[in-house]
């Protein structure tokens, strides 16, 4: 683990990245019903010519999962969590189990990444313990192999939200969908803070990236952050107190 600012990590060679999108209930869990209606993404992210893999926000089928890294010839190296809800790292969701990192850890003995600030809440959802968790604070690097994941909080959806840069694509989880953003009204939430994550923290991310969300809540699974902030309603108000009245707060 490195530290870098916003865009730094060295972009590795094209044929060299492994990089994958699922939707869970069509490409993995096909039979979970939750899962299908969630409409959750998973994206596997590696280093070809290491074969290492790290799955980011693995629930619903995660010995699918390993087994879509296995017929790639890929290995499961870690995991990484944009946030704590159950539908993206597993747990309880409204009387549901939903499977994730507990099952990950019960097959692989590896690393679960998380935002320091959100590993109390990740504890609290599935039940691992702290010394299962690894913590970063923003800006920190994953390497998987040569493959550099920078992480950025963006607070807002939950306190220890946060996004990865891999190779010019920002993999944003519910921080940022190609429509809107995630709701701020949920146990750890804050409009204000997702409001500067939106224009502060994430303006540093060049328009030519491509936003993967962690939904399918839109027809397209992905598109460039200058196609999205100029299309994204979220992005409409130009203060602080136009958000405040736009999104009911």
């Amino acid at each position: 683990m490195t530290d870098a600012t916003i865009g730094s990590p060295t972009t590795p060679e094209v044929d060299r990245l492994y990089f994958r999108q699922l939707l869970a209930g069509r490409d993995f869990a096909v039979d979970d019903q939750i899962a299908r209606q969630m409409v959750n993404f998973v994206y596997l992210v590696g280093d070809r010519e290491t074969g290492e893999a790290v799955v980011i926000d693995p629930a619903y089928g995660v010995d699918d999962l390993l087994e879509i890294l296995r017929a790639d010839g890929m290995t499961c190296a870690g995991a990484l969590a944009t946030h704590y809800h159950a539908d993206h790292i597993g747990g309880d969701m409204m009387g549901w189990g939903v499977e994730g990192i507990t099952r990950l850890l019960e097959v692989r003995s590896v690393p679960i990444h998380v935002q320091e600030d959100e590993a109390e809440w990740v504890m609290r959802t599935t039940g691992v313990g702290l010394d299962e968790l690894t913590t970063h604070r923003s800006g920190d690097v994953v390497e998987v192999g040569a493959v550099p994941i920078a992480l950025v909080h963006t607070p807002g959806h939950t306190p220890g939200s946060q996004c990865f840069l891999v190779a010019g694509r920002l993999i944003a989880g519910d921080t940022l969908f190609l429509d809107g953003c995630g709701r701020t009204d949920l146990p750890g939430g804050d409009p204000d803070a997702m409001y500067e994550s939106l224009t502060t923290r994430l303006a540093q991310v060049p328009d030519d990236t491509v936003l993967y969300p962690g939904h399918l809540y839109s027809p397209e699974p992905s598109a460039t952050l200058g196609y999205t902030r100029s299309h994204n309603y979220a992005f409409r108000p130009g203060s602080l107190e136009q958000w405040r009245t736009m999104f009911g707060q």
